[in-house]
């Protein structure tokens, strides 16, 4: 009964987004504030309506109701607690859910907590979040409904895939689902402001906290995914380029030129269309990653292996959505205003050529991961791989990286680029001295790591360096340097650490890549293994049980010039419902660095002892990967709770009535 009533709620969702959008374009075309109220409360309605069959489907794998298809598909009775949970969206039909959730979800927050918006705009927003509620609710309803019921329900159900069994893993889609669909509000706006003809900078203003919210969401969950993706998978590394790992990407990068590029329209009124069709493209972006993980045209353990039937109606939505946003865009972007003149040197200039770079390498990495997909539709075997992209990268991100400290130490349409040069020295001469050390010390020496390291240390030092112009540091008594740091509004400082965060990222990303230590034996108990500096002695294996699997875990004692450092206890993972075979990796945390130990497969030694593949990885600075991204997720937290980023800002003046 709970299951049919989930399926309901699904079913009146479809209806009051219908009636969210119908509304709400009544109330536009009308002036009516009663209609568009209306709406609004649809909106409302339409996300408790998928609240509540979210609830449903969760109640369901809980108690383990495998009369529910999906439930019998993805859940057994053994797994534990969270990962029944998670296997709600553990599936496509229950992430499309998820994303239905969130989609209603935005939808709401705009329409009740958007009060600072003009009528008008607000109506056209609440409208177009409304019909993308009715495309992806009118999908999830009629070709992927999580709540079918299942006429010969099994005693058991199947696993859900064990390398989705983590709890990294469990939170990891959630976080990335808030951000990719964040994107829609931006979206909405967007369309709104073409429909509306305002672009002007209360418009930027007000896509700039819906921009910040889905971007740290989204980077919190691609952070998760490539944590996940490092200590489950057994492969050593964070980022593979992988089709699926790079359709959270796109959107990742074209959230930050959105968030860069509407800085300009709202200060200066300048870069107007090119913020609105940033904010087009980030959703599109969104909605092409729905698509490639869903279509069954990648193979990728962060796919999802469906038909291609439903995957070619996602690809319409995608056309529909999109579509519709640009030809809307492509109609009216000749009336856009032009915006303010600036002069070469500016802070302005310095913005738009942030995002022409981010821009060529969002282009880069569509190209790489659509490429080999249309070479295949023709007959063609092409692959794209990691050379290709950190080609695209080592050249567009070291100009980016060298241009981040010293864009925000420029003034408004007329900088002074040699005096702000002269501000930067001191962090130049660490940045360099830095690198110089790193590719003279460490062995062996290598360019391009040592050069990244620099670079690193460059938007370290160039943030604080950004920050003690801003207190003026050294030239005013220290009291009025702690009034002016204090006084200074949380947007500076959530920007100076999102620099900061990217800099910390670099600074791993270099070392790890550049020097990381990989060596794999055949072991059994008694022998060692060498990794770098580390030692590791192979003291006992054995046999124990898991709450629905069954392991084989190997015990070894890693030292270092002959000190304990710590004890790591890899193990590999036999699940007998699904037949499935995973490692569990051990890290031994030494300071950000990791001691990262795989078991593989069991054999049978020379003298008939049992032997071990291990794989042992010294990954240096590995931890500032994902510390790096974690704090620009917190300097972009710190942005949105400036008060004049807040959303429910007070309410403007009324317009006139038409």
């Amino acid at each position: 009964m709970i299951a049919e009533l989930g399926a309901f709620a699904l079913v009146l969702a479809l209806v009051m987004s219908a009636a969210q959008a119908g509304l709400s374009i009544a109330g536009r075309l009308r002036g009516s504030r009663l209609l568009s109220a209306a709406g609004e409360g649809a909106a409302a309605g339409a996300f408790i309506g998928v609240a509540v069959a979210f609830a449903a489907l969760t109640y369901a794998f809980v108690t383990s109701d495998f009369s529910v298809t999906n439930v019998a598909a993805n859940s057994h009775t053994t797994k534990p607690l969270l990962y029944k949970i998670a296997g709600v969206w553990g599936s496509h039909e229950g992430s499309m859910l998820l994303w239905c959730l969130a989609l209603t979800g935005y939808g709401a927050a705009i329409a009740l907590i958007g009060r600072g918006l003009p009528a008008k705009l607000k109506a056209s927003t609440v409208a177009t979040q409304g019909l993308l509620g009715v495309l992806f609710l009118a999908y999830t309803v009629f070709a992927s409904n999580p709540l079918t019921r299942n006429l010969h329900p099994p005693v058991e159900g199947n696993s859900l895939n064990p390398l989705l069994q983590d709890p990294f893993l469990a939170i990891h889609p959630p976080f990335l689902y808030a951000g990719y669909v964040g994107m829609s509000v931006v979206f909405s706006l967007a369309v709104a402001a073409l429909v509306e003809g305002r672009t002007d900078a209360a418009w930027a203003r007000w896509v700039r906290p819906w921009a910040l919210a889905a971007w740290s969401l989204l980077t919190i969950g691609i952070t998760l995914g490539s944590f996940w993706s490092y200590y489950v998978l057994g492969w050593g590394g964070w980022w593979a380029w992988d089709p699926v790992e790079n359709a959270s990407f796109m959107p990742w990068l074209a959230a930050t030129a959105l968030l860069h590029s509407a800085v300009v329209t709202e200060k200066r009124g300048a870069m107007a269309a090119w913020t609105v069709f940033l904010a087009l493209l980030a959703f599109t972006f969104s909605m092409l990653g729905a698509f490639l993980v869903r279509s069954g045209v990648l193979l990728s353990v962060h796919a999802f292996a469906v038909d291609p039937a439903r995957g070619t109606l996602l690809l319409e939505i995608l056309g529909i959505a999109a579509g519709s946003g640009f030809a809307l865009f492509a109609w009216r972007a000749p009336s856009l205003p032009p915006g303010g003149l600036f002069a070469p040197i500016s802070r302005e200039s310095a913005l738009l050529l942030n995002n022409l770079l981010l821009s060529a390498t969002t282009v880069a990495v569509l190209f790489g991961t659509l490429y080999p997909l249309i070479a295949q539709a023709f007959g063609r075997a092409v692959s794209v791989g990691a050379p290709y992209y950190t080609l695209v990268f080592g050249v567009l991100g070291a100009a980016l990286m060298i241009l981040v400290p010293v864009g925000p130490l420029l003034a408004w349409k007329r900088g002074d680029l040699p005096g702000v040069l002269q501000r930067l020295w001191w962090a130049a001469l660490t940045a360099v001295i830095l690198g110089g050390l790193v590719y003279f010390l460490a062995e062996p020496r290598k360019a391009a790591p040592a050069a990244t390291v620099a670079l690193g240390m460059w938007l370290i030092a160039g943030a604080l360096a950004e920050l003690l112009e801003r207190g003026r540091v050294g030239r005013v008594p220290v009291a009025e340097t702690g009034r002016r740091l204090r006084g200074l509004p949380r947007g500076a400082w959530g920007m100076t650490l999102a620099h900061l965060g990217l800099g910390v990222f670099l600074l791993g990303a270099a070392v790890d890549g550049g020097w990381k230590v990989e060596t794999a034996n055949v072991v059994g108990v008694g022998d060692t293994i060498t990794a770098g500096a580390f030692k590791l002695a192979f003291e006992k294996a054995g046999e124990v049980d898991g709450p629905n699997y069954t392991a084989e875990r190997a015990v070894f004692t890693v030292t270092r010039d002959g000190r304990p450092t710590c004890v790591a206890a890899p193990e590999r993972r036999f699940y007998p419902i699904g037949g499935q075979t995973t490692s569990k990796v051990a890290l031994c945390l030494r300071g950000v660095s990791d001691v990262y130990v795989v078991l593989g497969e069991r054999r049978t030694g020379p003298t008939g002892a049992p032997t071990w593949l291990v794989r042992v990885f010294w990954n240096p600075w590995a931890r500032l990967i994902f510390i790096g991204p974690l704090l620009m997720a917190l300097g972009g937290a710190i942005s949105l709770s400036d008060r004049r980023l807040r959303i429910g800002v007070p309410r403007p003046a009324p317009e006139p009535a038409e």
